[in-house]
């Protein structure tokens, strides 16, 4: 049994500790929060922007802790899901390795390139797994995407456009300061990163344009640069859209013997093949968004019972992705083509 310790009960941290019900081999022991009334059960003010109502909550069987540090102080947490805002990612991941425990950190990895690179260093060193949840790929749609090109069933990819929008994000004081999340082009668009990077692999460079408010960038349109034989690559994603807007994500992937076509909302999963056909692919857990969270939650746990990282949430892939983000920031501001360090 994985005994798990959730730090940070806001939106994510909720959605979390919903998914971790469904877990197999696992529980949650324990939750942390410097909230009295979060630490009572009254999660009524954790609303983000999508999953069920929030309410109260019955934590009578789940040790409640005010502080982290005696938090990693139990020897009876083998893993720290770490929910909180992303200036304190590194910090805490860091503290909790050190403590012992294997860790899962919500996106992004940390704010900091050198942030993230210390966080990897820890890992190596005390040998607990860190783990990043980026929950994209675990989503059915993005996941059959994702197994179908790496499986190479229909040829190799040749091109792909990325969507990812969303209205102003307001329900929170936290998530709508970019100095605590990195903002838009970090917070919501490094799911994309992540994907195209798990797709096609880190590009060479980037060329982006975009909408900077208050000094972070909060709509960027950047195609990804893989070389002449690469695949041609690009992606909108932002926070520009007023609250009238739904959010909305998806993608147009072309193959050589196919075309995957997918937005929220609008265009059902769609594969379009060299014959003429139409294909509607069955998916397990679609509709509910939790479902991907239990399903990305149980590949943690997997690892941490064997001992080996999972690909999807692999830290050094999301320290990529987080080093893509600050190069397209880059490429915005500057108005030039940024490579990839």
């Amino acid at each position: 049994m994985v005994r798990i310790g959730i730090v940070g009960i806001g939106f994510m941290g909720r959605i979390h500790y919903l998914a971790a019900q469904q877990l197999q081999g696992a529980q949650v022991v324990a939750v942390c929060s410097r909230d009295p009334a979060k630490l009572a059960g009254d999660w009524r003010n954790t609303r983000g922007n999508f999953g069920p109502e929030p309410g109260f909550v019955d934590l009578t069987h789940v040790r409640k802790y005010a502080a982290f540090e005696q938090m990693l102080a139990d020897p009876n947490i083998d893993l720290v899901d770490i929910c909180t805002v992303t200036d304190q990612h590194a910090r805490m991941a860091c503290q909790a390795m050190q403590a012992g425990k294997h860790v899962l950190v919500e996106k992004a990895i940390a704010l900091s390139t050198a942030e993230a690179d210390q966080m990897l260093a820890v890992a190596r060193q005390t040998g607990k797994l860190l783990m990043v949840a980026q929950v994209l790929p675990f989503f059915p749609e993005f996941r059959f995407a994702y197994e179908t090109v790496r499986s190479g069933t229909y040829g190799k990819l040749l091109a792909a456009a990325f969507k990812r929008i969303i209205s102003k994000p307001d329900w929170s004081s936290d998530i709508g300061d970019a100095t605590k999340t990195g903002g838009p082009a970090v917070d919501l668009h490094i799911h994309d990163t992540h994907f195209i990077a798990l797709l096609a692999g880190v590009p060479q460079a980037f060329f982006s344009t975009g909408v900077v408010e208050k000094d972070a960038v909060i709509y960027v349109s950047t195609q990804y640069l893989y070389g002449a034989n690469g695949p041609s690559i690009s992606c909108i994603s932002g926070a520009t859209a007023m609250s009238g807007r739904p959010f909305t994500h998806g993608y147009e992937i072309y193959l050589e013997r196919a075309t995957l076509l997918y937005e929220a909302g609008i265009q059902p999963l769609t594969v379009l093949t060299a014959d003429g056909q139409q294909q509607r692919p069955t998916l397990a857990g679609g509709g509910d968004p939790i479902a991907a969270f239990t399903a990305e939650i149980q590949a943690v746990v997997d690892g941490a019972r064997n001992g080996q990282a999972p690909e999807l949430l692999s830290g050094q892939l999301a320290r990529d992705a987080l080093v893509m983000c600050h190069q397209e920031c880059q490429s915005v501001r500057t108005g030039q083509i940024v490579p990839m360090q």
